[in-house]
């Protein structure tokens, strides 16, 4: 199941087949989840009773699948918003949204998935060395990350580089990422919001007067203002839609050939 999912291939679910790169990388990102939340069960049992009773290879394997689906989540997280930030943002122009389309395919989505995973487990190496089994007061077996030193191991190197590997890839990289394709997105979609908030502004004035009593001047100007939206609305949709401009000229073209040489069009 795993191997189908990273990389991509063609996954049968109920007779529907997931091949969008969203549908993958939404199922990578559950599958990340589920290895995480299979560690849960030993780590809940073994905080109840403070004492590890599942050995040694227990201890490692379950260090391991805890910070491999930690880990491949925030990864998983952050590339499913800058695909979605890919989606949105670079949807306006035709120029650009070809070339989205030309690089949000399955290719995108088998090598974004493996590098995320590829990234994750080696980041999962520090947990497979340090954490092991030994016993502390009263006879109580620990799965913790060994306080001492481990033969053949810089243990010190490992605490530091796990220390900014954390902080960077897996803390600030993350999150810069997040916060600029929301930032983008945002300012994306504010003309929709604009028009939005433009039209109740420019009609609940209106429908209220005129449902509840009418005021003579009060209605002839909300009204006024509720006919001015219609005027204007058009002007955000023609000069700031960028695709909306290009097939806009492209219908100028078509229709009347001698102003070809006047209107530019791009071609889609």
């Amino acid at each position: 199941f795993m191997i189908y999912v990273v990389v991509g291939l063609d996954l049968k679910i109920n007779h529907i087949y997931v091949t969008t790169v969203t549908n993958i990388l939404l199922m990578n990102l559950v599958l990340s989840s589920l290895i995480f939340i299979s560690s849960l069960p030993f780590i809940g049992f073994y905080m109840q009773r403070s004492d590890w009773t599942f050995g040694k290879v227990m201890c490692k394997l379950v260090g391991s699948v805890y910070y491999l689906g930690f880990y491949s989540s925030v990864l998983f997280l952050t590339l499913l918003t800058f695909d979605r930030h890919l989606a949105v943002v670079y949807s306006v122009g035709v120029t650009c949204s070809v070339g989205v389309a030309r690089l949000r395919n399955r290719s995108y989505a088998v090598v974004s998935c493996s590098v995320v995973w590829i990234v994750s487990g080696l980041a999962c190496i520090r947990p497979m060395t340090s954490h092991t089994t030994f016993v502390y007061i009263d006879n109580k077996t620990l799965c913790e990350e060994f306080p001492g030193d481990v033969p053949d191991v810089n243990v010190e190197l490992l605490r530091t580089s796990e220390f900014y590997l954390q902080l960077f890839v897996f803390l600030i990289l993350p999150l810069a990422v997040i916060i600029y394709c929301y930032v983008r997105i945002s300012i994306t979609v504010l003309l929709i919001f604009f028009i939005v908030l433009l039209f109740f502004l420019s009609w609940i004035p209106f429908n209220v007067i005129m449902l509840m009593f009418d005021l003579g001047y009060a209605l002839q100007i909300t009204r006024n203002v509720a006919y001015l939206y219609f005027c204007i609305s058009p002007m955000f949709y023609t000069f700031v839609g960028k695709k909306f401009q290009n097939y806009f000229r492209q219908m100028l073209v078509t229709r009347f050939p001698s102003l070809k040489r006047h209107v530019f069009s791009e071609s889609v």
